[in-house]
């Protein structure tokens, strides 16, 4: 680690002591006051610190949401494991959670499939965002003016015929994912592909997680698939349940829930695929 690097983080657990002032946070470090002047404003460009008005600085909020974010996602996939080991039993497809992460959608846990053609996902890989069933779950959940941003920034790559075209296209989509508490991806990064899932919320009702299970058309159809979207929905309406110490927020508590057995899939042309090693 290198010395400047060093000396900033030792900024932090001295700030969490209380606030401090320039000479005071020098003195500590044992560096000349121009040396702990640039530190700060490091930090605080990145919102890890905070100026008071009275010159002092103190921990700054950015620090504490991504703490709590670490714990969350921490806690989210403890809680979230024995149900997905238990949907995994239940449909005997993959199942995947996600979380939302500094504008990308990453992978946290996976239960492989019990049949011999396996998924190509990775815990920890991000996912492609424009249109995989977690991403829209996550992102659906997003405050509007966010949302419209990073639609607008993205780029989408066509990796098949169905894959999303554009930001409208996908901001479409997103508010009927919004609407009906629930999202599918059918062929939509692989033509051979399906997915089906769920959103998993906190206390406050928003989405903190999305929980999913994918399976190619060689080993079931997409109709097939989405008849087991109630059982998706139910298990991450208990990891919500556990997750936040009560009954959450539900999507149905706040959003016209649309009944998937009203939907037909669109089911993707047939596709032979191999099994990863």
């Amino acid at each position: 680690m290198s010395q400047t690097v060093d000396r900033a983080l030792s900024i932090l657990p001295l700030l969490a002591e209380g606030p401090a002032n320039l000479e005071q946070v020098a003195t500590r470090l044992g560096v000349h006051k121009s040396t702990a002047l640039r530190l700060l404003r490091t930090l605080h460009e990145h919102g890890m610190v905070y100026r008071q008005q009275d010159q002092r600085y103190r921990l700054g909020a950015r620090l504490f949401a991504l703490a709590q974010e670490a714990v969350e996602n921490l806690d989210v996939r403890e809680i979230a494991h024995p149900h997905l080991m238990a949907l995994n039993e239940r449909c005997g497809h993959t199942v995947h959670l996600a979380v939302y992460e500094e504008n990308e959608v990453l992978y946290i846990d996976k239960v492989e499939s019990r049949y011999p053609v396996r998924m190509y996902s990775r815990i920890g890989k991000p996912v492609a965002i424009t249109v995989a069933a977690v991403a829209k779950l996550l992102l659906a959940d997003l405050p509007e003016p966010e949302l419209r941003t990073l639609a607008e920034r993205l780029t989408y790559p066509a990796y098949t015929p169905r894959s999303t075209p554009n930001a409208a296209a996908f901001l479409k989509e997103l508010a009927t994912v919004r609407e009906q508490g629930w999202a599918t991806d059918f062929g939509g990064h692989e033509e051979s592909i399906n997915c089906v899932g769920a959103p998993i919320r906190g206390t406050d009702g928003r989405v903190v997680a999305a929980c999913s299970v994918s399976a190619p058309n060689v080993v079931v159809t997409a109709e097939e698939l989405l008849s087991l979207l109630p059982l998706v929905r139910r298990t991450a309406e208990e990891i919500s349940r556990e997750y936040s110490g009560g009954a959450p927020v539900s999507a149905s508590a706040s959003h016209t829930s649309q009944n998937p057995s009203q939907v037909t899939a669109e089911t993707p042309e047939k596709k032979a695929e191999e099994p990863s090693s």
